[in-house]
Formats: structure tokens, C-alpha cells, sequence
């Protein structure tokens, strides 16, 4: 019987020779729109929308950014300082006493006229290229569950991320990086990668987390000429085989799993996982020691972002998108940084680490030209209360204020959105979404909205059911896209 030539590379050189067809088909088929699927075959990738977006970068304050002393200032807070609220005590996580005013001044930005405070002047200055959604709400007032929502729309853990969502429905433009990157200078909260895990979705759309913790001691980290970026990803070197050998290596373990499931007829998905983040490892060798090297940009660059481990994930994170991965996290820390239950002034360090870096994400898109193509979202799982937090880390009254889920801003930048817009606002004293409310859903409902992608169509069935991203809701802010 003859062979086919499909079989015949199979079979030549151990299989090496369709190792490599393999491999020149995936290149140029990538080139041309289309992607591989998850058994391994070809398919082309149909997106619902024009996009507007091809690849997201979320600059998240882990712990909850209060929006009364940032960017929803509010009067009535000066007004009723240190009386009770109107309508009686409120339920929140801990207990409360009277309003709060904010002690940071605010000052009016941009053409659009919007209001921030004295803790984001560098984010003041980009204020025409940012839409701030001042109405935002979530479900649950307490970090685990919010930081769940927000990242992987489900409250409870098991659900896949919103990076492994965008990696699945949209694949990833170089195959040399992971699609979808999480940085941080250590696991942020109790949480960790479930806030970033694929879940049932095939192991290739997991998060790759890595840690620049190595380099955490190094004084001026962003300019230090000793800063050595294999310490970022030391595990993806193998410095006992060569890449030729590990080449040969990976490839005979593949041929052994497919020998497997030819031979039991099933497809075993911790090995088959095992081998795609091997492969991922062996492709970083040759491309990530350059992409995380942040020595070769310029020093105007380099003063752009500013020092420090946000700073420095931030610049990575805009290095790494400029490359085709696809979503690109940064946490500011481990635990709960922004979590100001006993004094809101903590905020002033967190704000001066973040400020000026994330400001600079958006100038330094702008002048790369990538800012029209990649949306920039910022924000926290929940805001803060409108109230003074009682009895917290010991008695007695305290300058903190409690977690607040039902009313917070978060800001989104480029990609397709309407810069210099504010949308939606809360009520009088910053504690509910009273106009125009958004709910997480609806904000990631417009997220695959901008890479164009329906919400309601990005599904995969497990466990007898289809799934997606934002469960049985969401609907897309219409209002603040381009």
C-alpha cells in the first residue's frame, strides 16, 4: 500500500520530519490568520466584529482603590464631614461610623475637564486618552471572591481567566512567548493562579506568572546595568542539553503521547500540558532574554516609567505586547496593598509607585503606535466606603475606610475606546452606582467586544453545559467605544 506524504514524514528520521513540516505550516498559517486547533489540526479563527483591539494589558491594585479620594471626587463628603450618612449605618465588611472627607485635593485634566486627585497627577496629564467608568459594581465585598470576579467572572474558583478567555478565542501572535503573562513582584493575595488558571480550557491558555522578586533588592532597578533578565525566567534555561538536544528531546516525547492515544484511544491532558509548557520553555530560550532585557531601551524611556517593581513590570508589560502576547497583567505586590482598612494616607505610597508607570503605559503605546490597538484597563476588585472604617487593627476610630462592591471607577485606554469620556457616576457621597451602572460582566463583555469577539459566543462546554466568560449576563458599554 503506498505511503501518503503525510505518512511518510511520519515515519522518516523517527518523525522528525513532520516535527518540522509541522512547524513551517504552524509559521506561515499564523501569518496568514490562521491557527492551530486543539487537537492539533488547522482552523481559521472567525472573530464576531471588526476588532479594535488585538491584545490587552490590565494594570491592576490589587487590595481596592477607594474612588472618593482618586477619581470620583465628591462635594457632599466636605459638606457632612464626620455626620452619619443619610438613611442609617450601612453593611458593609466591618463596621463603619460617619462620612469621610477625602484629605487629597483634586484638580481638573484635560479638555474633558475630569476630576483627579493629588495621588494620580501623571495619570491627570493622559486624561483625553483615557474613558473613566465611574459606575462600576460587583458582587461580593471581600477580596478572594471580588478579585475572582473580576479576573475570571465567576465568584468561586474553577472558571478560566479573562486572559486564558482571549488566548482561546483568539490565539496568540508569537509563538515564541506565552499568549497571556502575569507580573508580579510575588503571588498577589490569598488567591494566587487561580486568578490567572485555564480551568477546563485546554492548558496551553494557562497564565504564565512570573516574578521579578529576584531583583526586588536592586537599587534603581529600572537603570541598574547589572540587572540580568534570565533571573526573571531562570526556569526555561537548561543548562545541561543544547537546544538541538532538547529539540530532539521534546520531540520524541510527543510522538511517544500520540503513540499513546493511538494505541488507548484517549488524550491524556496533564501530559499533554506537561509537553506545551515544555515546548512554550524551549521556544523562550531564544526570544525572552530579549523581550524582559529592559537595559536595551533609551534612558528618556527608562525615566518615563520611573524605578521600581510596578514601573518595571510595567515596561515589560508594553515590551511584551509590542511582540504579540496577547493580555499582559501587572499587580502592584503580594497580599492586599491597596487594602487602606486602618488609614487612607497608604495610599499616597501605593499611588507614588503607580502614578507616573502607568501614565507612562499609555505615552509610551502612543509613541510606539500601539496605543490604537491595545486597550489599557486599570482598576482594583472593589472600591472603598464613603465612611470612616470603626474598631479596625485593635479600637477605636480609625482614618480607613471598608470595602465597598457597590460603586467603584475603573479606567480603560486605547483599543477602540472613547478617550476624555466619563461614564456612569454614583450617588452623592460615592458609595453606589446610581447612573448608568456597570457590572464586571458587562465590563468584560465589552472587553471581547474590542477584540471582537460576542461575549455570548466565546463558549466551551464542560461538564454537560457551555460556559463562557461572562456566565447568563453582560451586555457591551456601547456608549464608550470609538
Amino acid at each position: 500500500m503506498p505511503l501518503s506524504r503525510r505518512d511518510a514524514l511520519c515515519r522518516i528520521g523517527n518523525g522528525f520530519g513532520m516535527a518540522a513540516f509541522a512547524g513551517m505550516i504552524a509559521e506561515s498559517l499564523a501569518k496568514a490568520g490562521v491557527a492551530a486547533g486543539d487537537d492539533g489540526t488547522f482552523e481559521t479563527r472567525k472573530l464576531d466584529y471588526q476588532p479594535k483591539a488585538r491584545r490587552v494589558i490590565f494594570l491592576y491594585m490589587n487590595g481596592g482603590l477607594s474612588q472618593v479620594d482618586s477619581f470620583d471626587p465628591k462635594p457632599a463628603l466636605e459638606k457632612y464631614h464626620g455626620k452619619p450618612l443619610p438613611g442609617g449605618s450601612i453593611a458593609t465588611e466591618r463596621k463603619t461610623g460617619a462620612l469621610m472627607m477625602s484629605p487629597f485635593k483634586f484638580k481638573k485634566y484635560g479638555q474633558c475637564g475630569m476630576d483627579v486627585s493629588e495621588l494620580f497627577p501623571h495619570v491627570g496629564e493622559v486624561a483625553d486618552d483615557i474613558c473613566w467608568i465611574r459606575s462600576v459594581y460587583t458582587d461580593i465585598p471581600n477580596h478572594e471572591p471580588a478579585m475572582l470576579m473580576m479576573n475570571t467572572g465567576f465568584s468561586q474558583t474553577g472558571r478560566p481567566s479573562l486572559g486564558s478567555w482571549l488566548t482561546y478565542g483568539l490565539g496568540t501572535e508569537n509563538q515564541n512567548l506565552p499568549g497571556y503573562v502575569v507580573l508580579c513582584p510575588d503571588v498577589p493575595t490569598t488567591v494566587g493562579p487561580p486568578l490567572w488558571n485555564n480551568a477546563f480550557l485546554p492548558a496551553i491558555h494557562q497564565g504564565t506568572y512570573i516574578s521579578d522578586k529576584v531583583v526586588e533588592r536592586q537599587t534603581e532597578a529600572l537603570i541598574d546595568k547589572k540587572f540580568d533578565p534570565k533571573k526573571l525566567i531562570s526556569y526555561i534555561y537548561n543548562d545541561k542539553f543544547s537546544l538541538n538536544e532538547q529539540r530532539r528531546e521534546l520531540d520524541l516525547l510527543e510522538k511517544l503521547d500520540r503513540m499513546r492515544m493511538q494505541r488507548e484511544s484517549i488524550k491524556d491532558q496533564q501530559l499533554d500540558a506537561t509537553i506545551k509548557a515544555m515546548e512554550t520553555a524551549f521556544r523562550m530560550q531564544t526570544e525572552a532574554p530579549e523581550v524582559f532585557d529592559i537595559r536595551k531601551e533609551s534612558d528618556a524611556t527608562l525615566k518615563l516609567y520611573g524605578p521600581g517593581s510596578t514601573a518595571r513590570g510595567c515596561l515589560i508589560a508594553v515590551r511584551l505586547a509590542a511582540r504579540g502576547v496577547r493580555m499582559v497583567q501587572v499587580y502592584y505586590a503580594k497580599g492586599d496593598p491597596w487594602d487602606a482598612h486602618t488609614d487612607i494616607e497608604a495610599h499616597r505610597k501605593n499611588a507614588k509607585d503607580s502614578d507616573q508607570p502607568f501614565a507612562a503605559v499609555i505615552k509610551d503605546l502612543k509613541s510606539r503606535g500601539l496605543l490604537k490597538d491595545t486597550l489599557v484597563v486599570c482598576g482594583s476588585e472593589f472600591g472603598r466606603t464613603p465612611v470612616v472604617e470603626i474598631g479596625s487593627g485593635g479600637g477605636g476610630v480609625q482614618n480607613g475606610r471598608d470595602h465597598n462592591p457597590f460603586g467603584f471607577t475603573m479606567w480603560l485606554a486605547g483599543g477602540g475606546v472613547k478617550g476624555g469620556t466619563i461614564y456612569g457616576a454614583t450617588d452623592e457621597f460615592g458609595f453606589k452606582a446610581v447612573e448608568k451602572p456597570v457590572h464586571v460582566h458587562d465590563l468584560h463583555a465589552t472587553i471581547l467586544y474590542l477584540l471582537g469577539i460576542d461575549h455570548t459566543k466565546l463558549t466551551y462546554r464542560y461538564s454537560g453545559r457551555d460556559f463562557r466568560l461572562t456566565d447568563v449576563s453582560g451586555n457591551v458599554i456601547r456608549d464608550i467605544i470609538a
